[in-house]
């Protein structure tokens, strides 16, 4: 089993929860609902690592952490 960590933003303009996974190529979702979107990107993280060769699962992003920043603006 492999522990895969999805970004997950709230679109402003949409209102919908959007989710990518860094690294692996067209692993991005949406949905209305967290649960919606759990579902969703599971599943299209599933289909993309069945396209993946065994080199390129192996240099999968391994996550770390997230910084927020103050700044001015």
């Amino acid at each position: 089993m492999l522990k895969i960590t999805g970004y997950i933003e709230k679109d402003a303009e949409t209102g919908l929860y959007v989710a990518i996974v860094p690294g692996i190529p067209g692993a991005h979702t949406q949905a209305e609902t967290l649960d919606e979107l759990q579902k969703n990107l599971k599943e299209v993280v599933e289909l993309c690592l069945e396209e993946m060769d065994p080199e390129a699962k192996e240099q999968i992003p391994e996550f770390v952490g997230i910084q927020q920043l103050e700044v001015a603006g």
